[in-house]
């Protein structure tokens, strides 16, 4: 037996789809903790994570001079960043210890989430710029993005939505757990 989906008043015009409402997504849209200006001082969210515990900043590995993060507005489970301390924003701006950091602890990261969760495949990459889709241009951040074959379906496509399984303090504690040791300590 196939029941009608409930009308709803308000929705717009009625038809047969079902909706799923995805309001934490305003807060990324608006540009909510989105810095004020250039500077570390500017509201750089990238500079106020490091000084929370690692649960309430969804850091999952701090190395000496890079830390790893979720992303709050997520392409996919497990989609996090590598971010250097220092704030820059520009790659060209890293030091030698910074960029080999930043490397290892990409590395250790897809390890982590294909031990964690079975990445088949990875989407790395930096934005460096506004006019190149950077969200927070004023401080380097690279993407890691997990990917898995047959993970992009119609919601993205079709509905601009994506569905995520797991809440990010779940995901970070899954992902820290899996973080490989490293010889160089980071």
């Amino acid at each position: 037996m196939t029941s009608e989906p409930e009308q709803q008043l308000g929705v717009g015009t009625p038809d047969a789809f079902q909706r799923l409402w995805t309001p934490h997504r305003m807060a990324y849209i608006q540009g909510e903790n989105k810095p004020s200006g250039p500077g570390a001082d500017d509201g750089c969210p990238f500079c106020s994570i490091p000084a929370k515990s690692d649960e309430d900043g969804l850091i999952v590995r701090r190395g000496e001079h890079v830390y790893a993060v979720l992303n709050l507005y997520p392409y996919n489970g497990g989609h996090l960043m590598t971010v250097p301390y220092r704030h820059v924003a520009d790659y060209t701006e890293l030091n030698a210890v910074e960029t080999a950091e930043l490397a290892e602890l990409t590395k250790q990261a897809m390890t982590a989430l294909r031990a964690a969760s079975g990445a088949h495949g990875f989407n790395l990459g930096m934005n460096q710029g506004t006019v190149a889709g950077a969200g927070i241009a004023a401080h380097l951040h690279q993407h890691v993005v997990p990917r898995w074959g047959g993970d992009t379906n119609f919601m993205p496509a079709i509905g601009h939505t994506k569905v995520l399984p797991q809440l990010l303090g779940d995901t970070r504690k899954m992902l820290a757990e899996a973080w490989p040791s490293s010889p160089s300590g980071v």
